[in-house]
Protein backbone atom coordinates (compact mmCIF):
# COMPACT_ATOMS: atom_id res chain seq x y z
CA UNK A 1 0.00 0.00 0.00
CA UNK A 2 0.95 3.44 -0.53
CA UNK A 3 -0.08 6.14 1.58
CA UNK A 4 -0.05 9.91 0.74
CA UNK A 5 -0.16 12.21 3.99
CA UNK A 6 -2.76 14.39 3.96
CA UNK A 7 -1.50 17.22 5.95
CA UNK A 8 -4.01 19.58 4.99
CA UNK A 9 -1.83 21.41 2.24
CA UNK A 10 -1.28 18.95 -0.92
CA UNK A 11 -2.43 18.07 -4.30
CA UNK A 12 -4.05 14.87 -2.15
CA UNK A 13 -6.71 13.41 -4.71
CA UNK A 14 -4.53 14.57 -8.26
CA UNK A 15 -1.45 12.31 -6.67
CA UNK A 16 -3.95 10.02 -6.24
CA UNK A 17 -5.28 9.29 -9.26
CA UNK A 18 -1.90 9.53 -10.93
CA UNK A 19 -1.44 6.24 -9.47
CA UNK A 20 -4.65 4.83 -9.96
CA UNK A 21 -3.93 5.49 -13.54
CA UNK A 22 -0.84 3.33 -13.31
CA UNK A 23 -2.54 0.58 -11.41
CA UNK A 24 -1.07 1.48 -8.29
CA UNK A 25 -3.18 1.26 -5.08
CA UNK A 26 -2.48 4.30 -3.11
CA UNK A 27 -4.47 6.02 -0.11
CA UNK A 28 -5.22 9.45 1.33
CA UNK A 29 -4.58 9.25 5.60
CA UNK A 30 -3.08 11.17 8.11
CA UNK A 31 -3.35 8.73 10.86
CA UNK A 32 0.07 7.39 12.35
CA UNK A 33 -0.97 4.02 12.03
CA UNK A 34 -1.77 4.06 8.85
CA UNK A 35 1.40 5.87 7.66
CA UNK A 36 3.71 3.49 9.79
CA UNK A 37 2.28 0.80 7.92
CA UNK A 38 2.56 1.45 4.44
CA UNK A 39 5.00 -0.08 2.21
CA UNK A 40 5.83 3.30 0.72
CA UNK A 41 4.64 7.28 1.91
CA UNK A 42 4.17 10.22 -0.40
CA UNK A 43 4.46 13.46 1.21
CA UNK A 44 2.70 15.82 -0.94
CA UNK A 45 2.33 19.87 -0.62
CA UNK A 46 1.67 22.88 -2.05
CA UNK A 47 2.11 26.53 -0.05
CA UNK A 48 4.70 27.72 2.34
CA UNK A 49 7.08 25.47 4.60
CA UNK A 50 6.52 27.08 7.95
CA UNK A 51 2.70 26.59 7.99
CA UNK A 52 3.49 23.09 6.53
CA UNK A 53 5.82 22.23 9.15
CA UNK A 54 3.52 23.45 12.15
CA UNK A 55 0.62 21.31 10.63
CA UNK A 56 2.49 18.13 10.59
CA UNK A 57 3.35 19.24 14.23
CA UNK A 58 0.17 19.49 15.16
CA UNK A 59 -0.83 16.10 13.63
CA UNK A 60 1.82 14.40 15.51
CA UNK A 61 3.20 13.37 12.04
CA UNK A 62 7.14 14.45 12.06
CA UNK A 63 8.15 11.68 14.33
CA UNK A 64 5.96 8.81 11.83
CA UNK A 65 7.65 10.38 8.90
CA UNK A 66 11.09 9.77 10.34
CA UNK A 67 10.35 6.44 11.66
CA UNK A 68 9.30 5.37 8.16
CA UNK A 69 12.54 7.04 6.54
CA UNK A 70 14.54 5.86 9.14
CA UNK A 71 13.26 2.18 8.36
CA UNK A 72 14.14 2.01 4.77
CA UNK A 73 10.67 2.65 3.12
CA UNK A 74 10.39 4.22 0.06
CA UNK A 75 9.09 7.85 0.73
CA UNK A 76 8.92 10.41 -1.84
CA UNK A 77 8.40 14.33 -1.27
CA UNK A 78 6.66 16.11 -3.95
CA UNK A 79 6.92 20.13 -4.12
CA UNK A 80 6.83 21.59 -0.83
CA UNK A 81 6.89 17.76 0.23
CA UNK A 82 10.61 17.84 -0.70
CA UNK A 83 11.54 20.77 0.64
CA UNK A 84 10.05 20.33 4.31
CA UNK A 85 13.06 17.05 3.63
CA UNK A 86 15.67 19.53 4.07
CA UNK A 87 16.96 21.46 7.72
CA UNK A 88 15.52 24.94 6.87
CA UNK A 89 14.15 27.62 4.57
CA UNK A 90 13.98 31.33 4.27
CA UNK A 91 10.68 31.34 3.63
CA UNK A 92 8.90 34.47 5.61
CA UNK A 93 12.58 34.47 7.58
CA UNK A 94 12.86 30.99 8.90
CA UNK A 95 11.35 28.11 8.76
CA UNK A 96 12.02 24.98 10.45
CA UNK A 97 12.16 21.32 7.91
CA UNK A 98 12.12 17.66 8.85
CA UNK A 99 15.87 17.22 8.88
CA UNK A 100 16.06 14.00 6.80
CA UNK A 101 18.30 15.52 4.23
CA UNK A 102 20.92 18.63 5.00
CA UNK A 103 20.80 21.48 3.24
CA UNK A 104 18.35 24.68 2.92
CA UNK A 105 15.54 25.82 0.59
CA UNK A 106 15.74 29.31 -0.73
CA UNK A 107 14.30 31.67 -2.96
CA UNK A 108 14.89 32.89 -6.53
CA UNK A 109 16.63 36.18 -6.87
CA UNK A 110 14.79 38.92 -7.66
CA UNK A 111 15.63 39.15 -11.25
CA UNK A 112 13.45 35.78 -11.43
CA UNK A 113 9.90 36.33 -11.68
CA UNK A 114 8.49 33.79 -9.28
CA UNK A 115 6.22 31.52 -9.31
CA UNK A 116 8.70 29.76 -11.71
CA UNK A 117 5.23 27.95 -13.45
CA UNK A 118 5.18 25.79 -16.39
CA UNK A 119 7.00 23.38 -18.46
CA UNK A 120 11.07 22.94 -17.94
CA UNK A 121 13.49 20.37 -19.17
CA UNK A 122 15.44 17.96 -17.01
CA UNK A 123 19.13 17.33 -16.83
CA UNK A 124 19.65 13.61 -15.48
CA UNK A 125 22.17 13.54 -12.59
CA UNK A 126 23.83 10.30 -11.70
CA UNK A 127 21.66 9.63 -8.58
CA UNK A 128 18.40 10.14 -10.56
CA UNK A 129 18.86 6.64 -12.52
CA UNK A 130 16.20 4.59 -10.62
CA UNK A 131 14.02 7.54 -10.66
CA UNK A 132 14.03 8.65 -14.16
CA UNK A 133 14.49 4.92 -15.91
CA UNK A 134 12.97 5.20 -19.18
CA UNK A 135 13.44 8.69 -19.32
CA UNK A 136 16.17 11.27 -20.86
CA UNK A 137 17.68 14.34 -20.12
CA UNK A 138 15.62 17.04 -22.20
CA UNK A 139 12.52 15.18 -21.17
CA UNK A 140 9.72 17.99 -19.56
CA UNK A 141 8.18 18.54 -16.44
CA UNK A 142 6.10 20.47 -14.72
CA UNK A 143 7.03 23.28 -12.18
CA UNK A 144 4.93 25.88 -9.83
CA UNK A 145 6.96 27.54 -7.00
CA UNK A 146 9.34 29.95 -5.61
CA UNK A 147 11.69 28.50 -3.78
CA UNK A 148 14.47 25.64 -4.29
CA UNK A 149 16.24 23.09 -2.30
CA UNK A 150 20.32 23.73 -1.94
CA UNK A 151 21.46 19.88 -0.74
CA UNK A 152 24.46 19.98 1.48
CA UNK A 153 25.87 17.08 -0.53
CA UNK A 154 25.75 17.72 -4.32
CA UNK A 155 25.53 13.88 -4.83
CA UNK A 156 21.61 13.32 -3.92
CA UNK A 157 20.85 15.57 -6.95
CA UNK A 158 19.04 13.82 -9.40
CA UNK A 159 18.39 15.41 -11.59
CA UNK A 160 18.58 20.00 -12.10
CA UNK A 161 16.86 22.23 -14.54
CA UNK A 162 17.49 26.10 -14.93
CA UNK A 163 15.62 28.97 -14.35
CA UNK A 164 17.69 31.78 -14.44
CA UNK A 165 19.91 29.61 -12.96
CA UNK A 166 20.34 25.73 -12.81
CA UNK A 167 19.24 24.29 -9.13
CA UNK A 168 18.65 20.94 -7.89
CA UNK A 169 15.10 19.83 -9.32
CA UNK A 170 14.63 15.90 -8.04
CA UNK A 171 16.95 14.22 -4.79
CA UNK A 172 17.38 10.56 -4.22
CA UNK A 173 18.98 9.28 -1.45
CA UNK A 174 19.22 6.00 -0.56
CA UNK A 175 15.07 5.28 0.00
CA UNK A 176 14.26 9.04 -0.06
CA UNK A 177 12.98 10.41 -3.42
CA UNK A 178 12.14 14.01 -3.62
CA UNK A 179 10.61 15.97 -6.53
CA UNK A 180 10.19 19.94 -7.08
CA UNK A 181 8.11 19.81 -10.31
CA UNK A 182 4.53 18.18 -9.88
CA UNK A 183 4.77 14.47 -11.66
CA UNK A 184 1.43 14.30 -11.24
CA UNK A 185 0.97 16.94 -13.39
CA UNK A 186 3.76 15.76 -15.74
CA UNK A 187 1.61 13.64 -17.86
CA UNK A 188 3.30 10.61 -19.46
CA UNK A 189 6.81 11.79 -17.85
CA UNK A 190 5.29 11.99 -14.97
CA UNK A 191 3.37 8.58 -14.46
CA UNK A 192 7.08 6.65 -15.98
CA UNK A 193 8.01 8.52 -12.34
CA UNK A 194 5.47 7.46 -10.33
CA UNK A 195 5.66 3.67 -11.65
CA UNK A 196 9.53 3.97 -10.64
CA UNK A 197 8.76 4.71 -7.38
CA UNK A 198 5.81 2.55 -7.12
CA UNK A 199 8.76 -0.45 -8.32
CA UNK A 200 10.83 0.50 -5.84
Amino acid sequence: MIVIIDYGMGNLRSVQKAFEAINAEAKITNTVEDILKADKVVLPGVGAMGPAFQKLQELALTGPIRKVVADGKPFLGICLGLQLLFEKSSEGGYAEGLRILEGTVERFDHTQKVPHMGWNQINIKTAGQKMFQGLSSGDNVYFCHSYFVKPKDESVAACTTNYGIDYVAAVVKGNVWGCQFHPEKSQKVGLAILRNFADL
